[in-house]
């Protein structure tokens, strides 16, 4: 070879070599870490697809580390625990408790939450606008679903006298949608029963006392211990023949009759962005609390059926989901 074009190789090996290196550092996997409530692998998938249409790739440039805490809120702190170990580059997770646990074991990872009620009354962020500190996210809290909720079962369930307020007091951020509630029971001139649940039993008794009169109805909390006992709290229901209306579409395909609430999916294509920005150097100190802004039904035409109802065109003609 001669001596001009060995200089000429050289020289084209040098240049070329800081761009595969930025190539591969572009490429580098980055760690997420995600903490869960059992049975949602569909806001599993709405993450990972927009992390996708975002540019993160599972696999080839960024993985997830799951971790799941079921029925069992008590798993939470072991995990959140686990996964800080990890030293993920950043971590996503549901829920107010999981997200206080991970504020407990991690002052320096970054944090998004997908669906905290009150993130400030919680403790978890400064303010909503500036956050401060590792963690941000979006809130799944609209007060004036409370009154929402009532006037959906009072129209699904003519004759509705009386209603029972369920969820777990140590979990669910109730007071903050019973205003809207009590004004549309005075307009509804419904009676309200407050029904703190901590277990089956508490579910079963409330919603069996519900059932004793006609007239009687259950307004099912957002609260990460509804989610977990669906299913006695839809069994019981059915028993009892108790018009129930829900917070989030999982209890309707679960055979519940009704609901109404924040789109979840909606929720985790929105957290996917913070995930995107904070990865390619946003603080999350500096990233604003966001709020619900789609909003999803689900009627259940079977269950509405076995209770003896007729679900109006009111309802079933603006429903998202309409399950037969």
């Amino acid at each position: 070879m001669r001596r001009r074009e060995f200089i000429t190789l050289l020289g084209s090996a040098a240049a070329a070599w800081p761009l595969a290196a930025r190539a591969q550092q572009r490429e580098r996997v980055r760690r997420i870490g995600a903490l869960m409530p059992g049975g949602e692998n569909d806001l599993v998938s709405a993450l990972t697809q927009a992390l996708a249409d975002l540019g993160w790739t599972d696999g080839r440039n960024m993985r997830i580390d799951l971790r799941w805490y079921g029925d069992d809120i008590n798993r939470i702190q072991r995990l959140a625990q686990e996964l800080v170990g990890l030293q993920p580059d950043i971590i996503v997770t549901s829920s107010t408790p999981s997200t206080v646990a991970l504020q407990r074991e991690t002052r320096t990872i970054p944090i998004v939450f997908a669906t905290v009620s009150d993130p400030v009354a919680n403790g978890i962020v400064a303010r909503l606008d500036q956050p401060g500190g590792n963690i941000t996210g979006f809130a799944n809290l609209e007060a004036s679903l409370g009154g929402k909720w009532l006037e959906l079962v009072s129209e699904v369930a003519p004759g509705l006298k009386r209603v029972a307020i369920m969820f777990n007091p140590d979990t669910s951020p109730a007071s903050a949608y019973m205003p809207s509630l009590e004004t549309a029971a005075r307009s509804l001139k419904v009676e309200t029963i407050i029904a703190p649940s901590h277990g089956d039993v508490e579910i079963e008794t409330a919603i069996v006392a519900l059932g004793r009169e006609r007239g009687g109805g259950l307004v099912v909390m957002p609260d990460i211990f509804t989610l977990a006992h669906r299913t006695p709290i839809i069994s019981a229901a059915a028993r009892n023949n108790v018009p129930a209306v829900y917070w989030t579409s999982g209890f309707v395909r679960d055979g519940g009759l009704l609901s109404y609430g924040v789109d979840p999916v909606d929720i985790w294509r929105r957290a996917a962005t913070y995930v995107d920005r904070i990865l390619r150097g946003a603080k999350p100190a500096e990233l604003p609390v966001q709020f619900p802004t789609k909003f999803e039904m689900a009627v259940n035409l079977k269950t509405a059926k076995a209770l003896g109802l007729t679900i109006p065109p009111s309802i079933w003609l603006r429903a998202d989901q309409v399950i037969e």
